[in-house]
């Protein structure tokens, strides 16, 4: 294996380790050395890899946010009423089981990008580039306030995910027919 190969792989332990950490003890709780034994490499190798621990916790949190930005994005190409919208949306919530890392890990990083305006501007954009998906979606299916729509869906869908943390949210069928009353009455009709 090359030395670029091992970097790469050494450098793909740390972010996985650090969303496990993140997930298991929040973010402020991920030091240095806990982080090195988890991706079984030295603590200097974590500084050789990532300008700070703070930067490579940043990069796990915004990948595991991103991912599951992109992958509903790719969901919404079948995705061609307000129903079916929701249900995609719905859908992505529900590949979110007990054991899944996403629900804490973007709660953390939205948390820690309150602190920190490097992050919060990461976070902004891909949140902004979602909403304005979503908005092309909802104005391609007839939602007025397409825009508006969208980025109160999108905050609503991150409020569920927190609630994931928290205590059971809503049941998918209340959700639904609430979300489907909201954006599109006539098809509760």
């Amino acid at each position: 294996m090359s030395t670029t190969d091992r970097g790469r792989v050494v450098r793909e332990r740390l972010l996985a380790a650090a969303v496990d950490l993140i997930a298991e003890r929040g973010w402020t709780a991920v030091t240095t050395r806990v982080l090195a034994e988890r991706a079984g490499v030295t603590p200097g190798l974590v500084h050789y890899h990532f300008a700070s621990l703070s930067r490579l916790l940043a990069e796990a949190g915004v990948g595991v946010v991103r991912d599951a930005l992109v992958g509903i994005r790719a969901a919404f190409d079948a995705a061609d009423t307000p129903l079916r919208i929701i249900r995609v949306l719905l859908d992505a919530m529900d590949g979110l089981d007990e054991a899944d890392v996403a629900s804490p890990v973007f709660s953390e990083t939205y948390l820690a990008a309150v602190r920190d305006p490097a992050l919060r501007a990461q976070v902004t954009a891909l949140l902004s580039d979602f909403v304005s998906t979503l908005t092309e979606r909802f104005a391609l299916a007839g939602v007025p306030d397409a825009a508006g729509t969208a980025a109160v869906v999108t905050a609503t869908m991150d409020g569920l995910i927190l609630h994931r943390s928290l205590t059971a949210p809503p049941d998918r069928a209340t959700t639904e027919r609430v979300l489907t009353r909201l954006i599109a009455p006539e098809a509760t009709t």
